[in-house]
């Protein structure tokens, strides 16, 4: 069998991606504006949590957010009526945003008089926890109907967040979810992550969660 080289190109990729993301990072510093990424699978309830997010820190942080789908416009519709800043990301058929497209959202949305600036990622949860796109902090939405399973399939996701967000928990009786089976497979990825099971759709368990993102927005705006 004749001899073949194996080129392992993705390290480029990647490191050009992280030098953009690094740069962005010190912009939105200096412009004082708080960047959230957050990642989730379709239908983890993101967009709910947004709503809901927004409502409880809109009246101490402009808020502004950018929707990344493939295609539509159905959650930037859902989003502007909370009364924040919101731009929709159309990303061609691309699964995920990097750093590039992330700049490129921002200057669409206007970073200008915005204390907390949260980009909806593109849902699922494999492309988007690999690509740095320049946020301050990562956060993902792990929903119960997913099953306690999803750090073990995909862990790199799981690594990569500061935060998760554990949503549905009002369904906990309906589907066979061990919670404490998920936090133990999440925190032996990530033994720093700050967990927080909520429901959107009730408001249970929510205001840890806004009470950790405001003092991220704080220390990093201060």
């Amino acid at each position: 069998m004749a001899e073949f080289r194996v080129l392992e190109i993705k390290q480029s990729v990647f490191e050009s991606n992280d030098r953009e993301a690094d740069l962005l990072r010190v912009r939105l510093r200096a412009e004082k504006t708080f960047l959230l990424n957050l990642m989730s699978s379709p239908g983890s309830g993101k967009t709910t949590t947004l709503k809901r997010t927004i409502a409880a820190l809109k009246d101490e942080f402009r808020i502004g957010v950018m929707e990344a789908d493939i295609d539509s416009s159905v959650d930037a519709e859902a989003i502007s009526g909370t009364g924040a800043r919101v731009i929709q990301l159309h990303t061609g058929g691309m699964c995920h945003l990097d750093a590039g497209m992330t700049r490129q959202g921002l200057d669409g949305l206007g970073t200008d008089n915005l204390d907390l600036a949260i980009l909806e990622n593109v849902g699922n949860l494999v492309c988007p926890a690999e690509f740095d796109t320049g946020a301050a902090r990562n956060a993902m939405i792990l929903s119960v109907p997913e099953g306690d399973d999803k750090p073990l399939k995909y862990p790199l996701m799981f690594s990569i967040c500061h935060a998760v967000i554990i949503n549905k928990m009002d369904t906990l009786s309906v589907f066979d979810f061990d919670l404490e089976a998920a936090k133990e497979r999440i925190r032996r990825l990530n033994p720093d992550v700050e967990i927080f099971p909520i429901s959107a759709r009730t408001g249970e368990g929510m205001e840890p969660w806004f009470a950790w993102l405001a003092g991220q927005v704080r220390e990093w705006n201060a």
